[in-house]
Order: C-alpha cells, then sequence, then structure tokens
C-alpha cells in the first residue's frame, strides 16, 4: 500500500516552530538551537506575508502623504486620549469619542513649534495582536515604518501597555530605539561563508552566524561583524525590512490622580516618560519642547544677498545637514547654480565665512547663497 505524502503548511510549520522555542529554555547549552529557530520562524513568517501578498491580501498601509519638515505618530491603545492629544498641539479636528475605536482612519495635522512645521498623525487605537491584523492593526502600524518619532501615548491607569504597543511594532519589523546594527553581508559568487569580526564577540558565535546563513541559503557571503550583535540583530539585516525610529512616551490624563500616585508610578516604571493631561491641557508645551528636540532639528536663516536675515521663518534641518541639504529645499537645480554660501554663525571660523556644498551647518546659522 503507498504512503501518500503530508504536506504541512507554512502556518503549521510556524505552529511547530513556535512551540518549540517555548519549550527550550534559554541557557548557553541551548542559545544555538535557539538562535536557529529564530531565523526559521522570521523566514516562515516572511514567506508567509509574501504569500498573503500574492494571494490579493493587501499588505499596505493607510496611504499618508507627508508633508511639514518631520512626522510623529501617536500611538496608543484605544481610548487613551491620542485625539484630544492631535486636536490640542496641531490645526485638525479629530474625533474624540468615550468609546474605543474612534479614529478609524489615519488623521493628519500640522504642529507649528520652534519654527518648525511637524506632521502629526493620529492612528487608530492598537490592541494587541494587532500585528496579526487583528483590528485594523497591520494597516494601522504600516504608518509607523515612515515616522521620524513614535510617539507613544498611555493611560496613566494602564502604564503597562508600552510593552504591549513595543512588541506589536516589533513584530512588523520596526525597532524602537535601536539603530542598525553595524554589520555588511555580501553575498559572493564562490568562497562558502567568510565571517571578519573587528571586536570581540560575547552574544553570537561564529558557528550560529553560519548556520543562520545557511537557513536562508547564503552559502557564499563575506560578513564583517563590527559590533558585538545579537541573532535576532543578524537575522534584522538579512531580512532587509527593518526599519528603526526614536521614541517618546507621554503618560496622559494625570489631571485623575494625585502625586502620591504619580510619584509611585515614577518609581515603579523602568522607562522615562513625559506626564501631561491633553483634556486639562497640563503640559503640553513641555511635551512640544521634547518632540522637536528629539527630533534632533536645527534652524537656518536664510539672509539675501544684500538684504535681511528672516529671522521669522527659519529653515529647519536635521543636524548634520550641509548647505547641499539647503539647495535642494530652495528648490532642485539650486546645486548647480550656487558659486558659493555665506556664513554667519557657530559653523564658521569668521562671520560671513565663504563655503561650498559640504558645508555643515549648525543651529541658528545665517546663510547666503551666491549663485554663478
Amino acid at each position: 500500500m503507498r504512503v501518500q505524502p503530508i504536506f504541512v503548511g507554512i502556518p503549521e510549520k510556524i505552529k511547530r516552530v513556535e512551540d518549540d522555542l517555548h519549550r527550550t529554555q534559554v541557557n548557553k547549552k541551548t542559545e544555538h538551537h535557539v538562535g536557529l529557530l529564530k531565523a526559521k520562524l522570521a523566514k516562515l513568517r516572511r514567506e508567509q506575508e509574501e504569500a498573503r501578498t500574492r494571494g490579493g491580501a493587501s499588505s499596505i498601509g493607510y496611504d499618508v502623504k507627508k508633508s511639514g519638515d518631520a512626522t510623529v505618530v501617536l500611538i496608543g491603545l484605544p481610548n487613551v486620549g491620542k485625539s484630544t492629544l492631535m486636536n490640542r498641539i496641531t490645526n485638525s479636528k479629530s474625533k474624540v469619542g468615550e468609546y474605543q475605536f474612534t479614529t478609524l482612519t489615519v488623521v493628519p495635522g500640522i504642529m507649528t513649534h520652534k519654527g518648525a512645521r511637524i506632521q502629526i498623525l493620529d492612528l487608530p487605537g492598537i490592541i494587541e495582536g494587532a500585528s496579526a491584523g487583528k483590528g485594523l492593526g497591520k494597516r494601522v502600524l504600516s504608518v509607523a515604518r515612515s515616522a521620524d518619532l513614535i510617539l507613544f501615548v498611555l493611560d496613566v491607569f494602564q502604564p503597562e501597555a508600552l510593552s504591549v504597543l513595543i512588541r506589536e511594532l516589533r513584530k512588523i519589523g520596526i525597532r524602537p530605539d535601536e539603530k542598525p546594527p553595524n554589520i555588511v553581508i555580501e553575498k559572493t559568487d564562490s568562497g562558502g561563508i567568510s565571517i571578519n569580526t573587528q571586536i570581540k564577540m560575547t552574544r553570537l558565535s561564529s558557528a550560529l552566524v553560519r548556520d543562520i546563513l545557511s537557513v536562508y541559503d547564503m552559502h557564499n557571503t563575506r560578513v564583517m561583524i563590527r559590533e558585538d550583535i545579537t541573532d535576532e540583530q543578524l537575522i534584522d539585516i538579512i531580512l532587509g525590512n527593518r526599519t528603526y525610529a526614536p521614541t517618546l512616551t507621554v503618560m496622559n490624563k494625570i489631571d485623575l490622580v494625585n502625586s502620591g500616585f504619580m510619584n509611585e508610578l515614577k518609581t515603579r516604571l523602568t522607562h522615562d516618560f513625559i506626564p501631561i493631561s491633553a483634556d486639562a491641557n497640563l503640559n503640553l508645551e513641555a511635551l512640544k519642547d521634547e518632540i522637536y528636540r528629539r527630533l534632533d532639528f536645527i534652524r537656518v536663516y536664510m539672509r539675501p544677498r544684500g538684504g535681511e536675515t528672516d529671522y521669522a521663518e527659519p529653515m529647519i534641518v536635521k543636524t548634520g545637514a550641509q548647505v547641499l541639504d539647503i539647495c535642494n529645499r530652495v528648490h532642485r537645480g539650486m546645486k548647480d547654480e550656487l558659486h558659493y554660501a555665506q556664513i554667519w554663525g557657530r559653523s564658521t571660523k569668521f562671520a560671513g565665512q565663504k563655503v561650498g556644498l559640504t558645508h555643515h551647518l549648525m543651529d541658528e546659522d545665517v546663510l547666503t547663497l551666491i549663485t554663478k
């Protein structure tokens, strides 16, 4: 009698690997096995997502046009006061209600602060399991991929929700408050796997690096590792679809509790937060200041040749910006027309110094662009 082969689908394979992970106690003896399971699980989840997309299930989130000098997204559980906060700090009219899922679409608004125009996006409330498609989860979370800053909004009575929000973001490939690991992976035509480490690795063995690469059929690869990485960071670089974003956390509705409650909360929690009340308009200017600071802006004041400096409307750019970035903001062909730039400010050795396109600007520099 001929036995028919049993075909196991991707969901079943994912379940098997997840069960194996849950059963395995993490220690020095099992870390190699656990690392391989994580690699297999990440690969299966990517294959599952690709299959859904091919089958017609859209993985695209809300289509939001970016505007302003930076974009900040508000993320929180339903009914934590995001819409009220949005209305307080921007020019939008986000719907407010005392029930879950008041906001069913992404509501954009502009916050103006210290000359910057910052786009704020009020997202529908996140629930546990959002990354797997519950509620409006996947579409909502996908918006955060293009954010310059993620603003977690917590209810003062539900501070533990932060771990849920971070977990859901991580599951769709967003790495809050992390930077891309300093790893370079290059595929080659032959030669097997070559690993070059510039530091002492304590969290990942060379053998595990090789086996994880093999899971992804990367049998001929050059790897340069410049920092002590984890198995998850290696997997992130292999997958190549991760995004990294800074975050800021606010604790809303502080007008409903006393100072003793807040002191106990600050002692108990391991993460920093800004206490606010959107409803009572408490501490919102401090929040605006911190948003501006986290976005790492500098102000550049433009002075036309022979004219007066425009201090009313500075050009807002990120720290590290060059004269080239200002030219691109003025118009596309400006860099080709530029003869030189003159700068008055902390980035130069003397007032009115002539500089080129690659000169790095500093906060409150005054800039004149001289064309050919």
